[in-house]
């Protein structure tokens, strides 16, 4: 036994939905257990906190994007993100996890030492200083993008002059109100943007140089709404939740099976809300449907502003920056006072956390996957990336719920480290393959040098197969031969000695 025991026996980094689904979790599933939830920002709610661009929601349904043990009570199945951060609110204080939380704490390092099976994290608080926590299990909550900077598209804006705004920092004081706004992108953020700033605005111009593939659906589930009425929440939240994520996964398995089926089923509901005359070429990526992912148009908002004359969708190449807008390599000029970049976000491995194993430095690129949750080679560590092609929230739940077996496995066995050991000898028959295979989002093959390794063959990879992953994080062991189990100390260096040491 360590003279001291740790600070806490998991400390969870980030008071998002994935932090908070995992304290939510432990508190169900493994209620012996303390933990800690540490926050850099002042405010719990992570992206839904951070983004407050006009109209911000969710382009998943809520009663997936919601957790598996609490119900979406919500008449609008796509919520704004007042109503998602309600959501959290209520889970936080209902649940009593608030208390747990310690927000302004910036994880700067973390380093696990085996000798003492615990992490040694290091936080700087919001005054600069620098603090200090122990912790045996470390889970990473903190979400998969930059805060501190999005992606720099390279634009030469200093000709420009009017105002530029990001996104991911909008300014609370923003008045757009008669204004002519070009918002540059294509994706999620710029459909929800668009529609959203075209009841003030003169006028939105969307610009993209690549056209995305969009649907349109209401933001209200009408089956879930009337179940409510006839069932408890619990069990109409359950038939509703079942119902999304297999329609979730019959759209992607068609569009990747027949693609052009899926396109026409596009292009049909594009035309039946602009009508026969849109133009098609600004509807029609060069890709295949999911090979990015798809755009939610909610209650046709963007297509109704399109209607109205108060937003338009552009496709060309910027050619340069004016004085008053921006000058296409057509020709054309687009007048703006306001330009929008929305032009994605720049991924983060471990919240660009400073992780190291006995002080040496752990470089993600170099280690696999472990059943999509936790890393090779790498002890007492579990990190949450969701889905590409469904709801972020049913990766946490599964994974939340798996860290709870682990944590509890190592509480019967008597050991303190839990570890998913590759030997070399299992690295060599590994046949690898890109991590976001199939997929050709630009923010994802920006961020192909610092993502860890996939194989083809599971468990060492992150899948994209939510109903075939709940199966096996549920029901497989966890002692698989491959987590191997060990106390502090008792592990040594070399891969086969620490199996020895499992024994």
């Amino acid at each position: 036994m360590l003279a001291t025991p740790p600070d806490f026996d998991v400390l969870i980094v980030g008071a998002g939905i994935s932090g908070i689904g995992m304290a939510a979790h432990m508190q169900m599933k493994a209620p012996h257990h303390s933990y800690a939830i540490v926050e850099r920002r002042a405010n719990l709610g992570g992206t839904w906190d951070l983004f407050r661009y006009p109209g911000i929601r969710s382009d998943s349904d809520m009663h997936t994007l919601g957790y598996d043990f609490e119900p979406w009570r919500h008449e609008k199945s796509i919520a704004d993100a007042p109503a998602i951060l309600d959501y959290l609110n209520t889970i936080v204080d209902e649940r009593g996890i608030r208390e747990k939380i310690r927000f302004g704490h910036k994880v700067i390092s973390a380093n696990f030492r085996e000798d003492e099976a615990r992490w040694h994290v290091e936080m700087e608080l919001e005054d600069g200083s620098r603090t200090h926590l122990t912790a045996n299990f470390l889970y990473l909550g903190s979400g998969y993008y930059d805060y501190d900077e999005p992606h720099d598209a390279g634009f030469k804006l200093d000709d420009f002059e009017g105002q530029v705004i990001h996104p991911q920092f909008w300014p609370e004081d923003l008045d757009y109100t008669g204004k002519k706004v070009v918002v540059i992108g294509s994706g999620a953020t710029a459909v929800t943007i668009v529609p959203s700033m075209a009841d003030k605005a003169a006028k939105v111009t969307m610009l993209q140089r690549t056209p995305t593939w969009m649907f349109a659906r209401p933001a209200k589930d009408r089956i879930a709404n009337f179940l409510r009425k006839i069932l408890p929440d619990s069990v109409a939240y359950s038939i509703t939740r079942f119902k999304n994520i297999r329609m979730q996964d019959y759209a992607f398995k068609t569009a990747r099976n027949k693609p052009q089926k899926v396109k026409d089923a596009l292009y049909k509901g594009i035309e039946k809300a602009l009508g026969p005359d849109y133009d098609r070429a600004s509807f029609t990526p060069p890709y295949n449907p999911w090979e990015q992912r798809l755009c939610l148009v909610p209650d046709d908002d963007l297509f109704e502003a399109m209607k109205a004359g108060k937003a338009e969708v552009v496709t060309g190449h910027i050619d340069k920056f004016e004085a008053n807008g921006v000058r296409l390599k057509s020709g054309e000029l687009l007048e703006a006072d306001i330009i929008v970049t929305a032009t994605g976000l720049k991924l983060a491995i471990a919240g660009k956390i400073a992780i190291s194993v006995n002080g040496e430095p752990v470089d993600f690129s170099q280690r696999y996957y472990y059943k999509g949750c936790m890393y090779s080679n790498l002890p007492n560590l579990a990190v949450v990336f969701g889905y590409i092609n469904a709801s972020w929230t049913l990766r946490a739940d599964i994974n939340s719920d798996y860290v709870c077996r682990v944590l509890k496995e190592m509480c019967a066995r008597g050991v303190d480290i839990a570890n998913p050991v590759l030997t070399p000898e299992m690295e060599a028959n590994i046949e690898e393959e890109d991590i976001f295979a199939g997929f050709s989002s630009g923010y994802l093959d920006r961020a192909k040098d610092i993502n860890p390794k996939n194989s083809t063959e599971y468990p060492w990879r992150l899948n994209q197969e939510y109903v075939l992953d709940r199966k096996r994080m549920a029901s497989d062991p966890v002692a698989d031969g491959i987590l191997t189990f060990s106390k502090a100390g008792a592990n040594a260096k070399a891969p086969a000695e620490q199996l020895e040491a499992a024994e």
